[in-house]
């Protein structure tokens, strides 16, 4: 068995980190395309309002089963295998949404995606968690989250330059086809590049040792770890998997309450109020968002990489953060920015005045909406962002890891769907105004979660966590 210096251990982790964290930046791409295409799509599809979010949130609804299977796909077939099958519905995906000659065809394309993007949001941070040791599995598992927003800040870059060089995401770009196909063909080269990368990359120690491949597992255990530290850490895994049979969901029941365990709706909470915040309007619809206060295309779409530049700012500050103060401070920290950032964005959006037919705001409050919204994204995005992902990948003892993350990614992609697919029924009925009031209460509502229910999971190792 070859040796290791403690340097080239930390590059084989990180590096690895790195490989699977680009499911996490085909995660944020395939997420914030979308941003760009909402006018190429009403106009090709012929679609209103209802459609038009249809659209938009149908790839949420394969995320919600990607990520409801991904657990159990991966404690039978293995995380990196996992993860492989969604690097190539990436590429069918972004293949066929820019080929798609209407909404079913484009709507089954997405649903593909989203099948890649729910199996990467999940799988992603667990195989991190399991590769990385404990002092800095919060930093390593906190650049799934640089990946997916700079995933983001990358498709609206794509956006922008694309639809800047065609003079609008409808018009006419390369070879006869239109700004708003390419946006989304351009996803072909980090997906390629995340299916070939993954094939260097070995599996979680944690899955071989549950394979019964403990040879396997102490090779790579001693790619991580000095030798007396891989073969303690593999006694650990060892002892953790050795009286528990097969994962199954009734191992979520209490069998002496016969109720959920409340680690479970623990979970489902990080998970269902990371949404209820409504970032995702911010991602998805962003475009629209600008536009619908008086900014034109362009700006709009400028605006955006402003945004995904700040998150990815954002994210660098959480990685400093994660493994210093812990999780559960940086959770309610940022509850309390994002409730106080959105209360500005209520106050600024009420002041907006009808100016030929749609609505403006004026040029102070117009600044003041900026400044607010990239401070929310700001505050989203160095605590809930990174942080809800690093603890669904960790919080949940080894017996329930993959049914509470399959539950957990499930709920969250649910309510992702149903924020995504009512913004633009909420713009039409009760405006921007009524819309971000709502976020704002759940963003206070989340801060008293965190407090009462949310356990601090810094430095424990996976072994050591305990039902709740």
């Amino acid at each position: 068995m070859p040796t290791y210096s403690d340097s080239q251990r930390s590059l084989i982790v990180f590096l690895t980190c790195c490989v699977a964290a680009i499911g996490g930046f085909l995660f944020g791409f395939d997420s914030g395309v979308i941003n760009g295409t909402v006018d190429g799509l009403q106009s090709s599809f012929n679609s209103d309002s209802v459609g038009t979010g249809f659209n938009v949130a149908s790839m949420l609804l394969g995320c919600a089963v990607g990520a409801f299977f991904a657990g159990g796909l991966a404690d039978k077939y293995g995380r990196r295998t996992l993860l492989l099958v969604a690097a190539i519905f990436f590429i069918v995906s972004a293949w066929g949404s820019g080929v798609a000659g209407g909404s079913l065809e484009f709507v089954i394309y997405r649903i593909l995606g989203g099948l890649a993007v729910g199996a990467a949001s999940v799988m992603a941070p667990a195989y991190i968690s399991e590769i990385a040791p404990a002092h800095l599995r919060g930093r390593l598992a906190t650049i799934q989250q640089v990946a997916i927003i700079s995933g983001l800040f990358f498709s609206f870059l794509n956006n922008y330059l694309l639809a800047n060089v065609a003079g609008g995401s409808t018009s006419e770009l390369w070879f006869g086809f239109t700004a708003w196909r390419w946006m989304f063909w351009m996803e072909l080269i980090p997906a390629t590049i995340f299916l070939v990368a993954l094939l260097f990359i070995p599996e979680s120690p944690r899955y071989l040792v549950s394979a019964r491949r403990d040879d396997r597992a102490e090779h790579v255990l001693h790619m991580i770890y000095n030798e007396s530290d891989a073969k303690e850490r593999l006694a650990q895994i060892r002892d953790s998997l050795s009286e528990q049979r097969k994962p199954r969901f009734s191992d979520l029941i209490n069998p002496k309450t016969g109720k959920v365990i409340s680690l479970v709706w623990v979970g489902i909470g990080l998970a269902v109020f990371q949404q209820l915040v409504g970032i995702n309007v911010v991602f998805y619809y962003g475009a629209v968002l600008w536009q619908a206060v008086g900014f034109s295309e362009g700006d709009a779409l400028l605006i955006n990489v402003i945004s995904g530049a700040v998150s990815i700012a954002a994210c660098f500050g959480a990685i400093a953060l994660i493994d210093r103060i812990g999780r559960k401070p940086l959770l309610w920290g940022g509850s309390v920015g994002m409730a106080i950032t959105l209360a500005i964005l209520v106050y600024a959006f009420s002041t907006a005045e009808m100016v030929d037919g749609s609505l403006k705001l004026s040029d102070s409050n117009g600044v003041l909406a900026l400044i607010a919204a990239n401070a929310y994204v700001f505050f989203f995005n160095s605590s809930w962002g990174p942080v809800m992902w690093v603890m669904l990948g960790e919080m949940f003892p080894n017996q329930v890891r993959g049914s509470g993350l399959a539950v957990a990614g499930l709920f969250q992609w649910v309510s992702n769907f149903a924020i995504t697919m009512t913004f633009p029924i909420m713009l039409a009925s009760i405006g921007l105004t009524g819309a971000y009031s709502f976020y704002a209460i759940c963003a206070v509502i989340s801060i008293f979660f965190v407090i009462k229910f949310v356990r601090e999971t810094k430095g424990r190792e996976l072994e050591d966590m305990a039902y709740a």
